[in-house]
């Protein structure tokens, strides 16, 4: 690893917010701060694993997707698990690994572990996601053995 100036050093801990932000703004369901972490020309592209891959284009259409995708559950939490940025001036990489604990208004847990690949952009002094790719990694539920997968 390599050591970063003062400078480098400052990016990074913004894009660990940036990263922080986005999992504390999804499990409190606050759409609006989830719209501002992205770039308004943003894309997501989505491969669960268990359904072709799909892509989502720009901040509304991320919201409305997430959204919908919580509809079910009474609780949903977002925890990052480990996280890395690699620094290209006003450019970064990051991968972030997740943990969804959710609870469903049947009464079931269930719980999914996922990767996001991301491309972060920084435009008048603040970091935004420009681009990410989410690939699912592992699913638990009610009754069912831990269904994994191999890493993109």
């Amino acid at each position: 690893m390599d050591e970063l100036a003062d400078a480098g050093t400052r990016a990074v801990v913004a894009l660990h917010r940036l990263q922080a932000a986005y999992g504390d703004a999804v499990t409190r369901r606050s759409w609006d701060e989830v719209r501002s972490l992205f770039e308004p020309d943003a894309t997501v592209d989505i491969d669960t694993r268990t359904r072709e891959p799909f892509r989502l284009e720009g901040p509304d259409a991320v919201v409305a997707f997430i959204e919908r995708a919580l509809e079910p559950f009474r609780f949903f939490e977002l925890a990052i698990l480990n996280a890395t940025v690699d620094l290209a001036g006003d450019a970064a990489t990051g991968r972030v690994y997740i943990h969804e604990l959710r609870h469903d208004r049947a009464g079931a847990w269930t719980e999914a572990y996922g990767l996001y690949q991301d491309r972060y952009v920084r435009r008048d002094g603040a970091w935004r996601i420009q681009g990410r790719r989410y690939c699912s990694l592992a699913r638990r539920g009610p009754g069912s053995a831990v269904e994994s997968f191999d890493l993109p």
